[in-house]
């Protein structure tokens, strides 16, 4: 590779300057070289870490979703229009390019922290209600990454068992329900949904037989375990969610704080440009093509030629981890002491009728503000007069 050109010091100075601004505007300590996040980490405090990405990322899909925002609204329910006695959840695929993805894409930018497209192999849901075809909420299924301790030393991995088997754990990138389901606490029903045999026949369907880019290996299709981590510190959704007696989301962990969700903003373009100009991309195999790995690593190998510490990747903002077991053997058929998986079997309509008797309809008899909720209080641009954000 050539060498790359010589480093405009101007260039350099005001994109140095531009990231200790933006993190400081974001809530972050800049201390001795060191970022450290606010003291108070309160989810209020969580959410205000994560707006400005929040934000960039609301202003990038204005362009392809703007106009299809009134025809996207009418598949949000208004609080009249949910008959608590009457909802039907039901999965639905989400196929690339498909009314259902501009749905997914544009429930997803309501989030409070930025949703990723997933990485790699990709499975994502709406949740819709068959009663009034209203969305209740979105599941979102990727590659999970390579080294994450808390779910290793969980199952008991050692490396060559993790390279071995990761291809049978995926992770949920998104999950939870929208309002005015949400008020009914459907975001424990769609997390409960992810260990469906739905998801496990989705994942078979779309992935066996396929092969891996370096092993060439071919994938049997088998789906043992999910994993996902908190947004907000502690969750209040995962946290003891059962069906019966079994424990859905087992509590593995905290991840160390680190990522680049700091640096999603309007900023990663720049950091970007930089590195394509200056930084050269980890050796890595031929089948995995050129350029960088990832945005981690692009961020990772700029920050140092500005001056700046690549420890700055640590933001401090640990994450819960955990883990979704599929079988009753997960964690031995993914160490390789079992070739079978005893499968749980957990059919929608199961899981939907506990979460109604435990959960839904308790809370139904208190709290009434499913009523007075109206899906234009949703609206992210229709009716702003220059039909910004």
């Amino acid at each position: 590779m050539e060498e790359s050109p010589a480093i405009n010091e101007r260039e350099g100075a005001e994109l140095k300057k531009a990231i200790i601004s933006s993190l400081r505007a974001q809530g972050f300590r800049v201390r001795n070289g060191k970022i450290l996040p606010p003291k108070d980490i309160s989810k209020e405090n969580l959410r205000k870490l994560h707006a400005t990405a929040v934000e960039h990322r609301i202003s990038k899909a204005k362009a392809g979703l703007v106009r299809k925002e009134p025809y996207l609204l009418q598949h949000i329910a208004s609080g009249r229009e949910v008959v608590p006695e009457k909802i039907s959840p039901r999965m639905i695929e989400v196929a690339p390019d498909s009314e259902e993805e501009l749905l997914f894409r544009y429930a997803s930018l309501h989030w409070s922290i930025p949703v990723s497209s997933g990485y790699g192999r990709r499975l994502r849901f709406l949740v819709i209600d068959e009663y009034n075809n209203k969305l209740i909420g979105i599941i979102g299924l990727g590659d999970p990454v390579f080294s994450l301790k808390p779910r290793d030393e969980w199952i008991g991995w050692s490396i060559s068992d993790r390279k071995q088997r990761l291809k049978s754990v995926m992770d949920a990138f998104v999950l939870g329900a929208i309002p005015p389901y949400s008020f009914l606490l459907c975001g424990k029903l769609v997390a409960m949904l992810v260990a469906s045999d739905t998801v496990q026949k989705a994942f078979k369907r779309k992935y066996g037989g396929t092969r891996s880019v370096i092993q060439r290996k071919e994938h049997d299709g088998r789906l043992a375990m999910i994993t996902t981590t908190s947004a907000l510190g502690r969750s209040s959704i995962y946290n003891r969610l059962r069906l019966g007696d079994r424990l859905l989301y087992r509590s593995v962990g905290f991840t160390k704080g680190s990522g680049e969700f700091h640096f999603s903003n309007g900023l990663y373009r720049k950091i970007s440009e930089f590195a394509e100009k200056h930084c050269k991309p980890t050796a890595k195999q031929e089948r995995w093509g050129t350029g960088f790995r990832n945005r981690r690593e692009i961020v990772r190998k700029c920050l140092p030629l500005l001056g700046l510490s690549s420890d700055w990747i640590y933001h401090g903002v640990q994450r819960e981890v955990f883990v979704v077991p599929l079988a009753r053997n997960t964690r031995e058929f993914l160490r390789g002491e079992h070739s079978r998986l005893m499968w749980y079997h957990l059919s929608e309509t199961d899981i939907y009728e506990f979460f109604r008797d435990r959960w839904m309809l308790p809370r139904l008899s208190w709290d009434k503000r499913l009523y007075s909720w109206s899906k234009e209080d949703w609206a992210i641009w229709a009716g702003k007069e220059d039909g910004g954000a």
